[in-house]
C-alpha cells in the first residue's frame, strides 16, 4: 500500500535477501522496496525505488557495507539505514564505525553470515524499520514546513513547534495534569522535594545508539554531575560503543567495570549482558557489575539501575528514559520520582519506538516529556540548578 514504510534489503546472500524480506512482507506497514547483493547495485537502485529506509549487511563484495555508507554520505542521500551483520573478529569496531558514517542503529545476525533462525530478530527488526522509516517519511513531508530564525524547517503541529509539542512543566502537586496524546494522568504527590542533582540515570532502547550520539554530542564540557547508562545491547559491542561515544562527547565516556567510581564528568555505560546498579560507600559512590537474572525481560535492566539510584541518591537523582520497545524502567522511574528526584522522558515525535517513555509517562512517572533534540539541554540545566 501507498502508505507502508519501504524497505529496500541490501545482502550479497539471496537467501537472507529472501528471508527478511518474508518477514518485511508479513508486518503489517512494512513493504519491500526492492533488494541488492551490494553496496554498489544499491546505490544504483535508490533513485528509481526510493525507500524509507534500508537494511544492510556489511560484508559483501564489490561494495561492502562501510563503504556503501561512505558513498551514500558523499552522495548526500539520508535515507536511515540499519545494520543486520554478524559478529566477526572485528564485529564490535565496524559496527560502531557504520555509526560514526550515519547508520541509525544495528541488530547482530543470530547465526552468522547466513542464519536460517534470522526470524527471532524479526521484532526488533521490524521495530527499527517502523520507526526509522516512519521519522523519514515525516521528515520529508514536512520539507516544505515554514522556516524558523535558524533556517531550519519549523514543523507545526497545532500551531507549536516539535519540540515543545508534549512538553510540561514539572508537577508541584497531585492535581491531575493534561497531555497529548494519551489523556488525562495521575500524578501522585513524591515524598520530598527535588533536592540537588548527584547524579543521573540513563535507560534507552532501541534507537538508542543514534540518540545517544546526539545528545552526548551536545552535552556541557562543564557539567559536574555524572551521569550512568543503560543500553539495550549484546555483548561484546558496548566497550567500543562507550569509544565510539567518548570520542564525541565533551565528558570522559567508558565501559563500565566492577567497582568504577562515580565520579563528576565521567559517563559510564553498562556491558553488555551485565546488570549496572550504583552504591555509595565511605570512600565514594561505585558501580556494581552482576550476572543476576534478566529483569523486565532484559540484561543490562534500566529496572535494575532506576531501582539502585532511587535506594541510594532518592531526591538527588535525575532519571531519563528514551526511546525504546517495551517497558523496561517504566516502573522503577517511578522509585526515582516517589523520593523526589525528577524526571524525563523522551517525547513521541521524536522517539524511534515510544514504547518504554509511553509506558512510563501514562504510569504518571514522568514529569515532562523532552524531544531528542532538546533532551541534552534540558538534563545540563536541571542537573546545574541549585536546589
Amino acid at each position: 500500500m501507498a502508505d507502508d514504510i519501504s524497505v529496500l534489503i541490501v545482502d550479497d546472500s539471496a537467501l537472507m535477501r529472501n528471508l527478511i524480506g518474508r518477514m518485511i512482507e508479513n508486518t503489517p506497514g512494512l513493504v519491500v522496496a526492492d533488494k541488492a547483493m551490494n553496496g554498489k547495485f544499491a546505490l544504483q537502485k535508490i533513485p528509481r525505488v526510493n525507500p524509507d529506509v534500508i537494511v544492510l549487511d556489511l560484508e559483501m563484495p564489490e561494495m561492502n557495507g562501510i563503504e556503501f555508507l561512505k558513498e551514500r554520505k558523499k552522495q548526500g542521500i539520508w535515507i536511515p539505514v540499519v545494520i543486520l551483520s554478524s559478529i566477526a573478529t572485528r564485529g564490535a569496531e565496524i559496527t560502531m564505525e557504520a555509526l560514526a558514517l550515519g547508520a541509525s542503529d544495528f541488530i547482530q545476525k543470530p547465526s552468522g553470515s547466513i542464519s536460517d533462525d534470522i526470524h527471532t530478530v524479526k521484532d526488533s527488526l521490524t521495530s527499527m524499520l517502523l520507526g526509522y522509516g516512519g521519522q523519514y517519511r515525516r521528515k520529508q513531508s514536512k520539507k516544505a514546513a515554514p522556516v524558523d530564525y535558524t533556517g531550519k524547517p519549523s514543523a507545526k503541529i497545532g500551531g507549536s513547534s516539535l519540540a515543545g509539542t508534549f512538553q510540561s512543566q514539572f508537577v508541584k502537586s497531585a492535581e491531575d495534569i493534561i497531555l497529548p496524546p494519551h489523556g488525562t494522568v495521575k500524578v501522585r504527590p513524591p515524598l520530598r522535594r527535588p533536592g540537588k542533582t548527584d547524579i543521573i540515570a540513563i535507560g534507552i532502547s532501541t534507537g538508542g545508539p543514534d540518540a545517544l550520539r546526539l545528545v552526548f554530542s551536545k552535552l556541557d564540557a562543564d557539567l559536574k554531575v555524572p551521569i550512568v547508562v543503560v543500553q539495550h545491547m549484546p555483548p561484546g559491542f558496548t566497550l567500543e560503543f562507550a569509544r565510539s561515544l567518548d570520542r564525541i562527547c565533551p565528558l570522559e565516556v567508558k565501559e563500565a567495570e566492577e567497582g568504577d567510581a562515580i565520579r563528576p564528568g565521567r559517563v559510564l555505560i553498562a556491558q553488555g549482558n551485565k546488570h549496572l546498579e550504583v552504591e555509595k560507600q565511605p570512600q565514594g559512590a561505585v558501580v556494581h557489575l552482576t550476572e543476576a537474572p534478566l529483569v523486565s525481560g532484559h540484561r543490562p535492566s534500566v529496572d535494575v539501575l532506576f531501582a539502585s539510584v532511587a535506594k541510594w541518591y532518592g531526591n538527588h537523582a535525575l532519571g531519563v528514559i528514551m526511546t525504546g520497545m517495551g517497558r523496561d524502567g517504566a516502573e522503577q522511574i517511578g522509585e526515582i520520582y516517589k523520593e523526589g528526584g525528577l524526571t524525563l522522558g523522551q517525547d513521541e515525535v521524536s522517539a524511534v519506538v515510544y514504547g518504554m517513555p509511553r509506558v512510563a509517562f501514562e504510569l504518571g512517572h514522568v514529569q515532562e516529556q523532552v524531544s531528542l533534540q532538546n533532551m541534552a539541554r534540558r538534563i545540563c540545566d536541571l542537573a546545574k540548578t541549585p536546589r
